[in-house]
């Protein structure tokens, strides 16, 4: 009887916070400000646009501004209203506004679940807190001393192929997708914390399989979600009353077992600075050693100062984030297509008279820079950010929209709990910014006068691949010379066709970035699949 009473007390409390947060919604969604302005009708009735917003990125980024404008009214569940822009105005008010825009909370949820409370994931006081502490390890004077390290792995990718070109007799058919992902799990391993994975090829010593093997799992489970995990994200409360999932299970102990390791590499880095390591060391120009040195700083206050905790959960945050490769991807896909693009590249490349450039040598290559620049901007890995409003906003636009009668408006008002999503891609991609060969690949246009200048209110180069204010990727220099690196290593050792019809080739959201996948296997999942060939007259 105690159990029967204690089961129908939680079975009450879920029933009365669930009809609770339903009128709730209700109430949001009929006194909406956005019901009265343009956009389409839902094509699911559960999940609104939600399957568009995923397919949206095949050639029809911007079709929901073309059709409706920069201020578009699209369907989340059942229907519920959410904001669209590609309005240069509103997309700065909210990226700049952290405090006031910041990631849903179910996101989060499950981000964190992966990665735990690292600056991914973490909002307001403590992201500032974890940024500011974090940013020195990203400086360009940082990311010289890992160039090395980012040109070794790509050598070693190269040679890998090389073989593989060997026993094919000539010509080898590799989908690229895994090979960049073992390239950059060596990559962030080795700059993020000293050790190498040995993906590539190897063998591994066993803390180091461990945490290996650890992220595998967490980063699967991660992808796994059923309706109690849905639930859990949505609901908070829900948490504490619902029982853990077998996925719940999986990724508690893998984060075990990485702050296990993490603990011990985090031993290992505050060792070597107290040993007198120097920061352009070996053993302390890693990720991982340069956030502590930095958390050690006589500049910083005890009160400014992350705690353990805090550090540990950069571990993750790193390898996720590190391990993410998609703009190589199709940056090869591009070079693969566009033969006259990959030979005037690997001629540039050529002309250097080393093996193993510097960060200063990669970025004295002008075409190479246009090539990085291009894919990135046509390519963007995350096509589209989610922001929650935490309370009622008003935002200028800057682009006046017309409602459903008629009326003109230079504002959009928003309320607390509204979403909005800014669609990197598609802005990336818009024809009245970049020009009628937008959806294009034109390395050249990097190179056309006047230079480029768009009102972007992105961190780089005028466009939004990394975003922009406060929550602008820390990591982006990073990601700009470790993919020069592998482009550079590559292109002057190899050659590449595509191994299926460019129609071939669509994309899909694969969880927060978008991959390749072809339309004749779309079931297969993500792949890319490219011809390699050696290069003859190359200076291996």
């Amino acid at each position: 009887m105690p159990f029967i009473s204690v089961a129908a007390t939680i079975a009450a409390t879920i029933g009365a916070y669930a009809l609770f947060t339903l009128l709730k919604v209700l109430h949001q969604e009929f006194t909406s400000p956005l019901r009265h302005v343009p956009g389409p009708k839902s094509d699911h009735w559960f999940l609104g646009n939600r399957q568009q917003l995923s397919t949206n990125m095949d050639g029809q980024e911007g079709l929901w501004t073309a059709q409706y404008g920069r201020t578009v009214r699209i369907n989340t569940f059942l229907g519920f209203s959410q904001l669209y822009t590609t309005d240069n105005k509103a997309v700065q008010h909210i990226l700049s506004n952290t405090y006031l825009y910041q990631k849903p909370a179910s996101g989060r949820y499950f981000l964190g679940r992966v990665v735990g409370p690292g600056v991914l994931v973490v909002e307001e006081d403590v992201h500032k807190k974890q940024r500011k502490v974090m940013n020195p390890a990203f400086g360009p004077a940082q990311l010289r001393a890992l160039t090395e390290i980012f040109v070794e792995k790509s050598k070693q990718l190269r040679d890998l192929w090389s073989v593989k070109v060997a026993q094919a007799g000539g010509v080898a058919r590799v989908d690229v997708i895994p090979e960049f992902s073992t390239a950059a799990l060596d990559i962030i391993g080795k700059a993020g914390f000293n050790y190498d994975f040995h993906s590539m090829g190897g063998d591994s010593e066993s803390i180091r399989d461990e945490l290996h093997e650890a992220f595998a799992t967490i980063s699967a489970a991660g992808k796994q979600t059923g309706i109690l995990d849905v639930l859990k994200a949505h609901f908070p409360l829900l948490r504490c009353l619902l029982p853990s999932t077998r996925i719940d299970k999986v990724i508690e102990g893998s984060q075990t077992t990485m702050r296990v390791i993490g603990q011990r590499l985090l031993h290992e880095s505050r060792q070597n600075i107290s040993a007198g390591s120097s920061a352009d060391s070996a053993a302390s120009r890693d990720l991982l050693s340069l956030l502590v040195r930095a958390n050690m700083s006589k500049d910083v206050s005890e009160a400014q100062r992350l705690s353990e905790e805090d550090v540990l959960a950069q571990v993750p945050t790193f390898l996720v984030a590190g391990h993410e490769t998609t703009a190589a991807t199709w940056a090869f896909f591009e070079l693969a297509k566009n033969a006259h693009i990959q030979m005037r590249l690997r001629n540039e490349l050529l002309e250097v008279d080393t093996d193993n450039p510097s960060m200063d040598d990669l970025n004295a290559l002008p075409f190479l820079d246009c090539v990085v620049r291009e894919t990135l901007r046509a390519h963007a890995p995350v096509t589209a950010i989610l922001r929650v409003a935490m309370r009622d906003d008003v935002i200028t636009l800057e682009t006046p929209y017309i409602d459903r009668s008629g009326a003109v408006h230079d504002t959009i008002r928003l309320t607390k709990g509204q979403s909005v999503v800014v669609p990197i891609l598609a802005m990336n991609r818009d024809s009245t910014i970049w020009g009628p060969d937008a959806d294009q690949f034109v390395p050249e246009r990097w190179e056309r006068k006047p230079a480029i200048s768009t009102s972007l209110p992105g961190l780089w180069s005028q466009m939004l691949t990394f975003i922009g204010g406060p929550r602008a990727c820390i990591g982006f220099r990073f990601s700009l010379v470790e993919l020069k690196a592998l482009l550079f290593t590559l292109v002057r050792g190899l050659e590449f066709e595509l191994a299926v019809p460019a129609a071939d080739i669509g994309r899909r959201a694969m969880s927060i970035v978008q991959q390749p996948i072809l339309r004749s296997e779309a079931a297969a999942g993500s792949q890319m699949p490219i011809l390699i060939k050696a290069l003859k007259d190359a200076e291996l």
